[in-house]
């Protein structure tokens, strides 16, 4: 089946922002831009809406394909932190069915047995069963010679190692940043340093073993400057960060509002305008949602005792756009963020519209209003700090492999 969009603004992270027709012929993308089209392909006039590569949600803790539908993400990295854990290459192979046929799913492997922290993972069966990299979770490793055995067998396995970024030295315990807003509501709190120690250690293995390490949420200014650095050096990382950590600093856990409860934990002002700064120079190379849908059984507890976690699937791309909107960063490099960049990390050749690549496509509308409202939410659950926010930007359609999801 060959399908026709007419009249679109063609947004790609490699090509940039130009005027055109798509053509997608059965599962990928076969021409853009101006061409000949044929007589037999359905044809869809777009109107000047946005035409872009479907969104790659890299590190989610569930399989939400309606959330995922709403926000435009047709492809996410599945986290290890499954029940059962992703460490068995039979779970590997499930849950790499699971979103059919709504969503890709890609698991990310544990690196270690159960996510212990102590044996490794099956890590080569568990790539032949269709792990796409190896992850420590929600937890940080914290016997620096089992993180060593972790980044050299990733290396001969020719896979990335997705890690959590804090000390757990620092960190056990705490639910919230050391800072004003901790203290004055009496919560435990882990200095910001802890998430810097933990980026130093294994930048350093990762410098040592020649292996590829990625951090799936880095939020202080303190690790922005040693990314930036080891990057210079040649280290072969990268690292993302969530629209919450961008837009929000520990001021939203006032009146103990559990939604705000996060991990890593929301950071002061400073580190918040850290990220944007690294967000615009280049450091960041990931935005995700981090999506952890947490029912009202998990949120509505007292602060110390509540899960962290966010529902973020569904609102990932109209918190995003903001981006564009206040002159961070042009549409082109948002979507590089978003899609091509988780997966050059998977090892995906997708997330551009470029011809011959697979026609995972979102159709939006950038300036369509709309607000946020955790009832309202299709999502497992609707815990989100941004209730009741308006944004701009909605979703018209979703293609997976040139097929619209409804």
């Amino acid at each position: 089946m060959k399908t026709l969009f007419t009249n679109a603004r063609l947004v790609c992270p490699t090509g940039g922002v130009t005027t055109g027709d798509l053509l997608i012929d059965g599962e990928t993308i076969a021409a853009t831009g101006s061409f000949e089209a044929p007589s037999d392909a359905q044809a869809i006039d777009l109107a000047a809406k946005t035409l872009a590569p479907a969104l790659i949600d890299l590190g989610v803790f569930a399989v939400d394909k309606a959330a995922c539908r709403a926000g435009g993400i047709a492809r996410v990295g599945l986290m290890p932190d499954q029940s059962p854990v992703l460490d068995d290459p039979g779970i590997v192979r499930r849950a790499a069915l699971s979103g059919k046929p709504a969503l890709w799913v890609h698991p990310l492997a544990a690196a270690t047995r159960g996510l212990e922290g102590q044996d490794l993972g099956e890590m080569a069966i568990n790539a032949s069963a269709g792990a796409r990299a190896v992850a420590t979770g929600r937890g940080w490793i914290g016997a620096s010679a089992t993180m060593r055995k972790v980044l050299a067998y990733a290396r001969d396995c020719g896979l990335v190692v997705v890690a959590h970024a804090e000390d757990g030295g620092l960190a056990g315990g705490a639910v919230a940043t050391e800072g004003e807003t901790a203290t004055r509501h009496g919560l435990a709190a882990a200095p910001a340093i802890a998430e810097a120690l933990a980026v130093a250690r294994d930048l350093t293995l990762a410098e040592e073993t020649g292996a590829r390490l990625h951090f799936r949420q880095v939020t202080t200014a303190a690790a922005f400057d040693l990314i930036r650095a080891a990057k210079r050096r040649g280290v072969r990382v990268t690292c993302g960060i969530t629209p919450a950590h961008l837009l929000l600093s520990d001021i939203a856990i006032s009146d103990f509002r559990t939604y705000a409860r996060l991990s890593p934990p929301l950071r002061d002002e400073s580190d918040r305008q850290a990220a944007l700064t690294a967000i615009k120079d280049g450091t960041i190379d990931v935005i995700a949602s981090g999506h952890d849908p947490r029912g009202p059984e998990a949120k509505r507890l007292p602060f110390a005792d509540a899960e962290p976690g966010m529902s973020g699937a569904e609102t990932l791309l109209a918190l995003a756009l903001g981006l564009v909107r206040d002159g961070l960063i042009p549409i082109e490099r948002l979507f590089a963020l978003l899609a091509a960049n988780p997966a050059k990390i998977l090892g995906l050749d997708t997330g551009t519209l470029a011809p011959g690549k697979p026609a995972d496509l979102v159709v939006l509308d950038p300036d369509a209003p709309w607000q946020i409202t955790a009832e309202t939410m299709v999502a497992r659950a609707g815990n989100t700090p941004f209730d009741r926010l308006p944004v701009q930007g909605k979703v018209l359609a979703l293609y997976k492999g040139g097929t619209a999801i409804d």
